[in-house]
């Protein structure tokens, strides 16, 4: 599978304000909430909850905030929030997939395709571009773990079939089946993970130029503005070069 340390999650983008510090805890509240109602209330008997709370705990989201969506979930006063996948185009076809968790579909599908198609981009039908994604588990660890051998050897020993290290941090790649138990592995090595959860990972990367990634940041930036939207994967590589001038 082609590596993409140029690609990243909308929630780790560097330069982000309040107002998207705000609009990451929601979104990071909300998983936590979904992930205890659909499984035990227990980090230790629920995977799901579990990396979401250490994704929670790594973006510093206060323990309180994550108690309360915890409870929230417990006493059965949580929202119905249902998972949707989007597939689509952005500006240089790039492939995108949106992932949002949502108790209103129409109120989603609406603002989805709307920061879409304002940005140069299009939806398309599902499965239009996930044919050209592996669903993989993805497990997050600052570049404070340790040097680039140090995380491939004990990746490596906990069954993970990848590892992509930069100076941002180590991306550990896993089969969709084998994440909990790899993050488990990985945390008597390393310690705990910043995140561990499925991902989109591209096949093959497309190169986007300077006008087209001004416009590819501008789509992301618009649907990491809604609070539906959890998280975007894309099959885009933009060169340090393009990175610096977008400043």
């Amino acid at each position: 599978m082609a590596g993409h340390s140029k690609y990243k999650n909308i929630m780790y983008r560097k330069g982000a304000q309040d107002k998207k510090r705000s609009s990451a805890f929601s979104k990071l509240s909300r998983e936590i909430t979904v992930a205890a109602k659909m499984g035990l209330p227990d980090v230790d008997m629920n995977p799901r909850l579990r990396a979401a709370v250490n994704a929670a705990k790594a973006a510093s989201l206060p323990k309180e905030n994550i108690q309360r969506s915890i409870d929230k979930a417990s006493r059965g006063d949580a929202e119905n929030y249902e998972e949707i996948r989007y597939e689509g185009f952005g500006p240089g076809g790039v492939s995108l997939i949106i992932e949002a968790l949502t108790d209103n579909r129409n109120r989603t599908a609406t603002n989805v395709r709307v920061a879409v198609g304002k940005n140069g981009g299009n939806l398309g039908a599902g499965g239009s571009v996930s044919h050209a994604f592996d669903r993989v588990g993805l497990i997050s660890y600052p570049a404070s773990a340790g040097d680039a051998d140090t995380v491939f050897e004990a990746a490596l020993e906990a069954g993970a079939e990848d590892v992509t290290s930069s100076e941002d941090g180590h991306e550990v790649w896993t089969a969709q089946g084998d994440l909990h138990e790899v993050a488990k592995a990985l945390e008597a090595k390393l310690g705990e993970a910043e995140g561990a959860k499925l991902a989109w990972r591209p096949q093959v990367m497309v190169a986007v130029g300077a006008d087209d990634a001004a416009t590819l940041f501008k789509l992301i930036d618009a649907l990491d503005d809604d609070d539906d939207v959890q998280t975007v994967w894309g099959n885009y590589e933009i060169s340090d070069e393009i990175m610096e001038s977008l400043g």
